[in-house]
């Protein structure tokens, strides 16, 4: 039979100093390996892992490993019950990262190089990706309940260490990718399916001119073709998904993810030093954990502008202890707790899926303004700090700005003095446009067709790119042309080689497609039928939208759809539907962060998202009606 140790150790107020330290030296050792640390770098690493060593020896000494553990549970409880809800907020945007990872030259090309397995792929699980993502969402949110209530600590312990193995290889990897190296990647063939023996024909022609791709085999079956290729390095690893971007302004970057998994891992090991000794809580020790993590939730709840997590882990935590708690021996236990919160998890999940997430942090959420979106980019502030070097006793003298390193003209003293480096110093990183050029609805000229030439703003640009203009004849190969007026003149053609058969208007040669970007946002109304994939989308509200199109026409409301897909795709589903929507293609990347759901109608007003219904949400025109009236 284990004794339980004393939580408080040998003494209360020595362990918690003990672990204020232990925190301290973790803090400084991440600070030494930031670049805004650069200068006082060997200081911070020296004093940090100082700080932290004897900690740790104070907390073993005094016997505090115990409340290390405690203050371990309380914070990664509370941060994984936070990180999981953000996730399973947008399963759809946490499986589209790890389609991005799973992609053959992304964490794939790691295992080719290390295990020698040229031909290793992890495609395969790019169709599963949310079924993973959702896994993901809620084991995350299931092992911080658990963490906090102590039940079955072991399991509970050993599942989060690796899990947090998994994400600190991650983040590790996406920190460290560098896209100038080559990796080998080896692809087989099989000549009986088409679409693969056309790609095979075209690594064959490739393969003549190309060092970089070897045809290691060919028989009437299958060809196996070695490629070297660079990596496709993931540049976010969608952590905390949108809501860094949607609250703080930017992502974490990928070093900072690294060190956050590896705190969090750091934590993770004290948990699993002291899960031997972690009985399930007392209704004293609930008091005291589930008051601690809900301080974490709050706080992480602050940081994201997102107040609905502190409810959800209240109601989950609470909720799990009753049960667990019950004098009922049939559902009285973590079992039945468990399934608790993977209920109200799935629920959550459930809703978002099938219609958009609860809390949006994409640019496009309803209240967004668009022009300000578009225009709330950082170009940030750096230093450019000049390293000169003594060429006398080789120590190193560092200009910090530039007019300290103009006053020296150190360049003169080549006697003294020669140039050793320059290091750029981050003062405030830049960051990019919430929204963009990304977003750029456009049609090609050629695609143009009666639908879109009803809009006022298509209208007036084309009418604008008309010039006058001639047909002329090319009397040697009896084809005629068309020439700006502008541009024609007897010595580019003169009359014995061509002939002027008519005066017409023709288009500006330069102008070879219309962006409606400007015309959304200017818009006093305007209505968006947004689909990134016109044939899996779900039009079982098609009614609904045509409703909304013939109302918008009768009113005078501009009314396009926003696609990516080919012209023949569109008419397609213009007779399919005997829908006659001006239609403009986008990226598809953009039109996802758009909205998950596919199709969704935005109503935009001056360049504000007023409206926003996922495809189970639209309504009819009517309903629109009331909206755009008030």
């Amino acid at each position: 039979m284990k004794t339980k140790i004393p939580f408080i150790g040998r003494s209360l107020p020595i362990n918690i100093l003990l672990i204020a330290f232990n925190i301290l030296g973790i803090v400084l050792i991440v600070m030494s390996y930031h670049a805004a640390f650069e200068m006082s770098a060997s200081t911070l690493k020296i004093t940090g892992f100082s700080i932290l060593l004897l900690s740790i020896v104070g907390i073993v000494a005094f016997k505090g490993f115990q409340m290390m553990g405690a203050f371990a549970r309380v914070v990664v409880g509370g941060l994984f019950i936070v990180s999981g809800l953000i996730k399973a907020n947008d399963p759809i945007g946490f499986a589209y990262k790890l389609e991005e990872y799973f992609q053959d030259g992304a964490l794939a090309y790691r295992i080719k190089g290390w295990l020698s397995w040229p031909s290793f792929s992890m495609e395969y699980f790019i169709d599963y990706a949310l079924f993973f993502s959702v896994v993901i969402c809620i084991l995350e949110i299931l092992l911080g309940v658990l963490l906090i209530i102590g039940a079955m600590s072991r399991f509970v312990a050993w599942l989060m260490l690796l899990m947090m193995v998994f994400f600190t290889f991650l983040t590790w990897h996406t920190a460290n990718c560098v896209s100038s190296t080559k990796f080998l990647d080896r692809n087989t063939f099989a000549l009986n399916d088409p679409a693969e023996k056309e790609l095979a024909t075209i690594k064959l022609e490739e393969a003549k001119n190309n060092p970089d791709i070897k045809i290691v085999s060919k028989d009437s079956k299958e060809i196996v073709v070695d490629e070297m290729k660079s990596p496709q390095c993931v540049t976010d690893c969608g952590c905390f998904g949108d809501a860094m971007k949607g609250s703080v302004g930017r992502s974490l970057t990928p070093t900072e993810s690294m060190w956050k998994d590896l705190v969090v891992l750091y934590l993770v090991i004290w948990i699993l030093i002291v899960c031997g000794r972690v009985y399930p809580n007392t209704g004293k020790e609930n008091l005291y954990f589930v008051t601690g993590s809900m301080l974490v939730v709050v706080f992480l709840s602050w940081v994201f502008g997102w107040y609905f997590p502190i409810f959800f882990a209240l109601f989950c935590i609470t909720g799990a202890i009753w049960i667990a708690k019950s004098p009922s021996k049939f559902f009285g236990n973590y079992g039945f707790a468990s399934l608790f919160v993977i209920f109200v998890s799935s629920i959550i999940i459930g809703y978002v899926l099938m219609y958009d997430p609860i809390k949006d942090y994409r640019p496009y959420y309803k209240g967004s303004n668009l022009k300000e979106k578009m225009n709330d980019s950082d170009a940030g502030v750096s230093e450019n700090h000049m390293y000169y070097k003594n060429k006398k006793n080789g120590k190193i003298k560092i200009f910090k700005t530039n007019e300290e390193y103009m006053a020296s003209k150190v360049w003169e003293d080549t006697l003294n003095y020669g140039y050793d480096t320059m290091i750029v110093k981050v003062i405030r990183p830049s960051k990019l446009a919430s929204i963009t050029e990304q977003f750029g609805p456009f049609i090609s000229i050629s695609d143009i067709g009666k639908p879109e030439k009803e809009l006022s703003f298509v209208k007036d640009k084309l009418s604008g790119a008309v010039k006058p203009g001639y047909l002329v004849k090319s009397l040697e190969y009896n084809e005629n042309m068309e020439v700006a007026a502008e541009e024609y003149d007897t010595i580019s053609y003169p009359s014995n080689e061509y002939a002027v058969v008519d005066t017409l208007d023709i288009m500006d040669p330069n102008m070879s497609e219309i962006n409606i970007r400007d015309f959304i946002i200017n818009a006093p109304n305007i209505v968006i039928l947004s689909v990134k994939d016109l044939k899996s989308a779900d039009w079982k509200t098609i009614k609904n939208i045509k409703s909304i199109f013939e109302g918008c026409k009768k009113n005078n409301i501009p009314f396009v759809m926003i696609c990516n897909a080919s012209r023949e795709e569109i008419n397609e589903f213009r007779e399919r539907f005997d829908l006659d929507i001006p239609a403009f293609v986008n990226d598809e990347i953009e039109l996802k962060a758009i909205s998950r759901s596919n199709p969704a109608i935005l109503y935009i007003k001056n360049g504000v998202v007023m409206e926003k219904f996922p495809f189970r949400m639209i309504p009819k025109y009517e309903g629109l009606n009331i909206k755009i009236s008030k």
